[in-house]
């Protein structure tokens, strides 16, 4: 590392420890940004994603957007949301992602509505994933099809999702590939 460098990340550093901040977001770090360049000159510019960059390196708390803050403020909500090893764990889930979505858009979290619907288009690509994947059993794979179509639909229609899952549940067609499901009601 030359000198040159190991003095801009000094200088970053030094700097940061007088703003005093416990959390770095863009603005923060814009200001930080913008005292470099009036205390230092040409010495103390830099962008923003080098500090950035070198303020995560010593360990500070960084948070560039939103959806970052989101994930961590709600960080214990959005764990092991999605499960869908059965059909009946697939209906849960998404409950449970329609009950955090709903929540959040009562209380304007935009970021955190984004990361709901994120993890919900996760869990309609891994269905169709593992839905086209030979060395999956045929019942299977036809299961994780039918969950992801579950997915769509939910992503597509969250309010009209619920009452299209129980009319779809009764169709015919439904309960003769998932005759499994009747036997266990």
């Amino acid at each position: 590392m030359t000198e040159e460098l190991k003095s801009k990340k000094a200088l970053i550093l030094e700097t940061a420890r007088e703003i005093k901040v416990q959390q770095w977001t863009p603005a923060e770090i814009d200001q930080l940004r913008r005292r470099l360049l009036a205390e230092h000159g040409e010495a103390g510019k830099m962008g923003m994603e080098y500090i950035a960059d070198v303020l995560k390196d010593a360990g500070q708390k960084v948070t560039i957007n939103q959806q970052e803050e989101a994930e961590e403020q709600y960080e214990e909500e959005f764990e092991d949301l999605l499960h869908f090893k059965t059909l009946e764990d697939a209906e849960v889930s998404i409950m449970r992602l329609d009950e955090l979505m709903r929540k959040f858009r009562s209380q304007d979290e935009h970021a955190a509505v984004e990361r709901v619907l994120n993890i919900a288009r996760l869990g309609k690509r891994r269905a169709e994933m593992i839905s086209r994947n030979n060395k999956v059993e045929a019942h299977k794979r036809a299961e994780k099809a039918e969950i992801a179509g579950w997915f769509r639909i939910w992503l597509e229609t969250p309010d009209a999702f619920f009452d299209w899952l129980d009319v779809r549940k009764q169709s015919p067609e439904f309960r003769a590939k998932f005759p499994q499901l009747e036997s266990e009601e």
